[in-house]
């Protein structure tokens, strides 16, 4: 059936029994999944037949403290790879963000435009705002779910493919992963 809002508002939450806010409404859910990305060198890539699909540029890997700021590894990666690239998040023609609840999204999509959270952790440079209707256009792991080991992978081949199509030059990925990795 279809949910409403009182109907979700009655689900009891999975985490921080009885007071947590994490429920299935708002959790990406577990799913079977299996992904493989090939990742080679242009020159490995053209000597195998192969078309690149995108160039990997750079990548950041991340841990934050797991009581203060666990899942904002989005938001510290996404500064790192902005910054030593001289990028900006609007130069970003598509985003792939890994969802693992709705409140870490929302979490990040706030540190990430938040001056006291860039004064605080990035000597005042705002991670930049986010474009929302540039941001997993294709369903994000909220409506696709978690196939643990694979998401990545999605992120990856999602990002890749929307680059070709959608004909822009820069995307960025980013997942948060349990105890404060990003």
């Amino acid at each position: 059936g279809d949910s409403t809002i009182e109907s979700v508002a009655k689900l009891k939450p999975a985490f921080v029994k009885p007071h947590g806010t994490h429920t299935a409404a708002n959790s990406s859910f577990l799913t079977d999944g299996a992904a493989a990305t090939l990742i080679m060198s242009e020159s490995k890539a053209k000597e195998l037949g192969y078309k690149p699909w995108a160039y990997l540029r750079d990548w950041s890997f991340k841990a934050c403290d797991p009581f203060e700021e666990l899942l904002l590894g989005p938001t510290y990666c996404s500064q790192e790879i902005l910054a030593r690239n001289k990028l900006q998040m609007s130069d970003m023609g598509v985003l792939e963000i890994h969802e693992a609840f709705a409140g870490q999204i929302l979490a990040n999509l706030t540190a990430m435009e938040s001056q006291t959270f860039a004064d605080k952790n990035f000597g005042g440079k705002i991670v930049g705002k986010v474009d929302v209707d540039k941001m997993n256009t294709k369903g994000g792991s909220l409506a696709l779910g978690h196939p643990f080991g694979a998401t990545g992978s999605r992120l990856v081949s999602t990002a890749s493919r929307r680059l070709q199509h959608e004909g822009a030059r820069f995307a960025l990925l980013a997942a948060c992963a349990d105890g404060g990795m990003g």
